[in-house]
């Protein structure tokens, strides 16, 4: 496998923490974690952590900064990460930050897409042990992530997609398929 950078992609419950981790573990790479930046700066504000919170310390973050903006803040730790081998990128979000990736990294920046369904991931959602999210907020937080974060930029641009509908086996079954291709 080459030294790369690959980005895990997918809109919430498609099941980017599950792969993610898994390669990790099957891959012994390093991870970054975009939205740790989010979490960092509501810790900073002293905003307690739910939804609608995150969703406005999300786009107040990209208003300050611009849409590239989770690039930017976690590019100093994916550089120094890469200079020791492969890195795996959780929660890249919009089309500018695929384009800082991919304009400081070139092909060495790969992206994998993580699809499910919406009523798929409403269910998981519903049912997640940690931050769960209803029906309504499952929708909203859809529809806010593809129109004001760009997300399907990097969901479209995707050099390799997963479907997760089925079981967790299956999914890593299809992971370890992508790994070979790496």
């Amino acid at each position: 496998m080459n030294k790369i950078i690959l980005a895990v992609v997918g809109l919430a419950g498609a099941g980017k923490s599950d792969v993610t981790e898994y390669l990790i573990n099957k891959m012994k790479v390093p991870k970054v974690y975009f939205g740790d930046a989010t979490f960092d700066e509501m810790r900073k504000m002293g905003l307690e952590i739910n939804e609608v919170n995150e969703r406005k310390t999300r786009e107040d973050i990209r208003k300050r900064l611009g849409m590239g903006a989770y690039a930017i803040l976690n590019l100093p730790k994916v550089k120094e990460l890469f200079k020791n081998g492969s890195v795996i990128i959780e929660s890249l979000y919009s089309w500018e930050e695929y384009l800082e990736m991919k304009k400081e990294f070139g092909d060495s920046f790969k992206v994998l897409s993580i699809y499910s369904s919406p009523e798929t991931r409403i269910i998981r959602m519903e049912n997640r042990p940690v931050r769960p999210l209803k029906r309504e907020e499952m929708i909203s937080r859809d529809y806010s992530q593809i129109e004001n974060l760009h997300q399907a930029g990097p969901i479209a641009r995707a050099d390799y997609t997963i479907v997760n509908e089925g079981t967790k086996e299956e999914l890593q079954q299809q992971v370890d398929k992508i790994i070979l291709k790496l």
